[in-house]
């Protein structure tokens, strides 16, 4: 197989692009590098496009690898014929390689193999070949055998028939024609064990939908309910015109006995061997399929999550609500750094209201507070409305966001938690986690396992390595396109870092304590065991400001700083210019071709150099909606049918969205409530993470504390 080939088939771009980014991953470049800094090599592909072919990449070479395996198991059985082999060779998925390899891989003892060992091989032959005027029981006779436990014709005759109907089974071309006319036509159909008993999957007491026609969630929601003993789930064939198509195959002449025989074969190899495996691979594929959208979407509600601008340059009070322990307080000043903590008790069963409104005024005078961030957890309605009570008594600018805290508890108690503040105790730190999350989304949430950040479906169902791995690359996208401060970043962001290991980044935090401030990205070369290759491939993604060389505060690569002085001298700059940034710099570089031949770099190079140098280190969040400050609270019941209130949404899924109002119950707006402009295929082609919309209120359930909202105002 061409493989590079048939990825550029697959993704739709060269075959020159293709073989370029696959001889950059095997020079060892990660894709944030690939995708930042070889633009020229590969025809500017984005991420997205680099991540897909890395993933195509690896499943066709292993691919390969299997069939070279599969070749070399059939060879030593001496059954490799040059037909088999050519089909072997252009097999396309590892579905197709199985199927054909299937005949000779070596099986555990089956009714046909027992059959084998009796020496009832030749009578199935004769019985496929459909040629004999004999009487069925007339061929049997010479393969009695009691010696070999064949006692008589019947016996000899239902051993015969377990080796035909194995070899249907095994037949690979039927198997193919059988799998895409039961994924075509085949329902799949799932009941309740209790009809009576009340669970989440009423919708699936008496479900039944065409196989092709399934959606993600709902082949999500099926298999939990089957694992919970909730369900029964089958898939119904068309059997009917299955068993038509394999008689056709298989009797290709012959009446009487000798067909009913073969028809009855059929019947059993279908029913007993092909279908349930059949059902199996289908089941298999759906869920692989459903894993594949439901990881894409986690993905994708991740990176608006992780790219939500941050709210920069204030002192904010982080609240983590409870009952009985208490509600858990952090300051921490404008650059994360932690100045206060307290415990107070507003809430039941003390109700120290008047107390809790003292001790926080405090706070807000002593350190100038000018932000809330409390957390959406237990307690959170309560603890709100203390706040907004208190914020009408004081006078002074300070605003409140409830925080969606889903993973701060997951962090506190963690190792790296406690190696960070040993002192604190476990509510202390998830305050500051609440706190922080404000400050810098990105920076905090990278040191919580992305799959405890809530922001996805049936997240625990799907296969964990596969979720991980991809969410992992999605982090590792953000950070690189941000960019980190290399004298501030923590071990947990660093790790993230392009060509950056963990111990890695504990080596350079070690450094760093050890030696102060990094004062130019060149020094990271005397951090341990980082090499010519990794400093390759973060140099460009580590930020430092008020270094020694302007340049190193930028996303510039070292690489390109001859270039990039140059470049400033051509249009009368000093290195020191860039610190305040040359606006204007991309209207008198106009002619970009013969700028290119002067510096000796391609032009997607000098394009983004040039971007740099006019806002050195511009951070891509800033474009991203800013979430919504509030001075005052909401309840569910003040809410009316018609009401419009702007939301965020918190939660993008298969069939809708979640969008936070600020009563503590995101309402669900439906696929079909988000705009009545286009027709929606998915939700997240009309909204994301962290936008700020406008929604109209449709119903509110307050027993069952379900809001229906709609984006069509």
């Amino acid at each position: 197989m061409d493989i590079c080939k048939k990825i550029a088939e697959e993704l739709k771009i060269k075959v020159w692009q293709v073989e370029a980014v696959v001889s950059l991953i095997d020079e060892g470049n990660t894709i944030p590098f690939i995708a930042r800094y070889r633009k020229e090599q590969h025809g500017t592909l984005n991420d997205e496009q680099l991540r897909n072919l890395d993933e195509r990449l690896t499943y066709l070479r292993n691919l390969e690898e299997r069939k070279e395996t599969v070749l070399s198991s059939i060879e030593e059985q001496g059954k490799l014929t040059d037909g088999l082999k050519a089909q072997i060779l252009a097999a396309q998925t590892q579905v197709e390689l199985e199927d054909l390899y299937r005949p000779y891989r070596p099986k555990r003892r089956t009714r046909a193999t027992i059959a084998k060992e009796k020496g009832l091989e030749g009578l199935a032959d004769l019985i496929l070949l459909q040629m004999t005027d004999k009487t069925l029981e007339e061929e049997a006779e010479p393969y009695i055998e009691e010696e070999k436990g064949v006692a008589d014709a019947q016996e000899a005759i239902q051993g015969a028939m377990d080796i035909i109907a194995e070899s249907i089974a095994d037949e690979a071309d039927y198997r193919m024609a059988i799998r895409k006319r039961t994924a075509d036509q085949g329902m799949l159909v799932s009941t309740a064990k209790n009809p009576e008993e009340k669970t989440v999957y009423e919708n699936y007491y008496e479900f039944e939908s065409r196989i092709s026609r399934l959606s993600g969630y709902q082949v999500l929601a099926i298999n939990r309910g089957e694992k919970e003993k909730v369900l029964t789930v089958k898939i119904e064939a068309p059997e009917e015109e299955i068993l038509r198509y394999l008689n056709k195959k298989v009797i290709t002449r012959g009446e009487g006995e000798i067909r009913d025989c073969l028809e009855k074969t059929i019947e059993d190899s279908y029913t007993r061997l092909i279908a349930p495996s059949i059902e199996r691979e289908i089941r298999n594929e759906l869920t692989e399929r459903a894993e594949d959208g439901a990881i894409r979407v986690f993905g994708k509600n991740l990176e608006q999550l992780l790219m939500q601008p941050p709210i920069a340059g204030r002192v904010v009070l982080g609240w983590d609500p409870a009952f009985r322990t208490g509600c858990k307080l952090a300051v921490v000043d404008e650059t994360g750094k932690v100045l206060d903590t307290i415990v107070v008790y507003p809430t039941e069963p003390q109700n120290k209201v008047a107390e809790t409104k003292r001790i926080v005024k405090g706070l807000i005078d002593k350190y100038n507070i000018t932000l809330i961030s409390v957390g959406n957890g237990t307690a959170s309605r309560e603890s709100e409305q203390v706040i907004v009570d208190m914020l009408k008594e004081i006078n002074k600018p300070v605003q409140y966001i409830i925080t969606n805290e889903a993973g701060a508890s997951v962090y506190s108690a963690s190792k790296l938690a406690t190696e960070e503040f040993p002192q604190f105790d476990v509510g202390q730190r998830s305050a500051v986690s609440i706190a922080r999350r404000l400050q810098d989304p990105l920076a905090e949430l990278v040191k919580i396992d992305p799959k405890s950040i809530g922001v996805g479906q049936y997240q625990h169902d799907m296969n964990q390595k596969k979720l991980s791995e991809a969410l992992g690359n999605v982090v590792e996208d953000c950070v690189n396109n941000v960019g980190v401060d290399l004298n501030t970043a923590s071990a947990s962001l660093l790790e993230y870092v392009s060509g950056i290991s963990r111990p890695i980044a504990k080596n350079i935090v070690t450094y760093r304590e050890e030696n102060g401030r990094f004062q130019s990205r060149r020094e990271l070369l005397k951090v341990a065991k980082l090499g010519p290759k990794a400093y390759e491939q973060c140099a460009g993604f580590m930020r430092i400001t008020e270094g020694k060389n302007p340049l190193d505060a930028t996303s510039v690569h070292p690489e390109s700083y001859e270039a990039a002085e140059k470049l400033l001298g051509l249009l009368g700059y000093q290195p020191e210019d860039i610190r305040k940034g040359l606006t204007g710099l991309s209207l008198v570089t106009k002619d970009r071709k013969k700028l290119t031949e002067q510096l000796g770099i391609g032009a997607a190079t000098l394009d983004d150099m040039i971007k740099e140098l006019e806002k050195p280190g511009r951070d891509p969040r800033d474009e991203m909606p800013k979430p919504i400050l509030r001075t005052d609270v909401m309840e569910m019941k003040d809410l009316q049918e018609g009401m419009i209130l702007k939301g965020t949404v918190r939660n993008v899924i298969d069939f809708g969205a979640f969008v936070d109002i600020g009563v503590h119950q995101d309402g669900l707006v439906h696929i079909s409530k988000l705009t009545d402009k286009k027709f929606v295929r998915h939700p997240l082609d009309v909204v994301s993470v962290g936008d700020v919309v406008e929604v109209k209120v449709l119903g509110v359930d307050l027993q069952k504390k379900r809001i229906q909202l709609s984006m069509i105002l």
